[in-house]
């Protein structure tokens, strides 16, 4: 194998590695077991994400998104906003471009290194589970925002420990078979400030896109904040979430900056 033309994207420090596949060069039944060793930071690029964009009948590009671990989610709300900037950039796409997911055709709007972008109506939403988790009582919310969230708000974000609470909470029973995605969050001044676990990179990450919007729309519902709301994550830098409707939630958008880190070849040897 040659070297790969690929991108490196960040979304308030979600970072993914993203390649224009549209010449149909890669084999994705091949490609995907080197998935995992592209992601390894410190041996390779290293990246919470990698999304191939393709092309597509029914919007300007489709994409396969994989997590770190070559898994495929349904969703991904920062690698969706890396991607369709990208594809504004390299003239794939215009600034209202549409593209094909898992979840359906999505919507977005780039202005710059901002993104909005559509998300899908949440579902499967339940308030107040109680779970027991290391000899403790949880008490959180659950909610799909195209990929499983469960939300559990704490008063002290700094002493949570996310790794260990969230793997426990991502592969309890009552998640499986697909197992969920773990936020953390705390309320101050109708902002909300958020720690996420993320499934299939199986660790705590600087952002996460669907966990934002998890977090303010379980704190809508709850009646702690109000659209549009703004989500600090790790990296401290915030995203906006933007959605329409009371108890009935619709018209659900993400925004933010993302920024191309650089556009490099991968070499086969970063990925033996």
């Amino acid at each position: 194998m040659g070297p790969i033309s690929f991108y490196k994207m960040t979304g308030s420090g979600n970072d993914f590695v993203i390649i224009d596949n549209r010449d149909g060069t890669i084999d994705v039944n091949r490609f995907r077991a080197l998935i995992p060793r592209i992601c390894r930071r410190g041996l390779s690029v290293g990246a919470d994400g990698l999304i191939l964009i393709e092309n597509s009948t029914q919007g300007h590009f489709r994409w396969q998104f994989f997590n770190a671990d070559g898994s495929e989610p349904e969703m991904c709300g920062n690698g969706g906003r890396c991607v369709a900037r990208l594809a504004h950039l390299l003239g794939i796409a215009p600034a209202e471009l549409t593209f094909e997911t898992a979840v359906g055709i999505l919507k977005a709007r780039v202005n710059g290194p901002v993104v909005k972008l559509q998300l899908p109506t949440p579902s499967a939403i339940k308030l107040g589970l109680s779970l027991q988790i290391s000899d403790q009582t949880f008490l959180m919310d659950s909610i799909n925002t195209g990929v499983p969230h469960a939300v559990i708000r704490v008063d002290d974000l700094e002493t949570v420990d996310v790794v260990g609470w969230g793997k426990e909470i991502r592969f309890h029973q009552s998640f499986q078979p697909a197992g969920t995605n773990v936020d953390f969050i705390s309320v101050e001044n109708g902002a909300i400030n958020i720690r996420t676990y993320e499934r299939g990179v199986e660790d705590e990450t600087l952002a996460c896109g669907t966990g934002a919007v998890a977090a303010a729309l379980v704190g809508h519902l709850r009646g702690l904040v109000t659209s549009p709301t703004h989500v600090i994550t790790r990296s401290g830098e915030t995203l906006t979430i933007h959605h329409s409707g009371g108890n009935e939630i619709e018209e659900v958008y993400l925004e933010g900056k993302v920024t191309v880190v650089y556009e490099g070849q991968l070499w086969e040897e970063a990925i033996s």
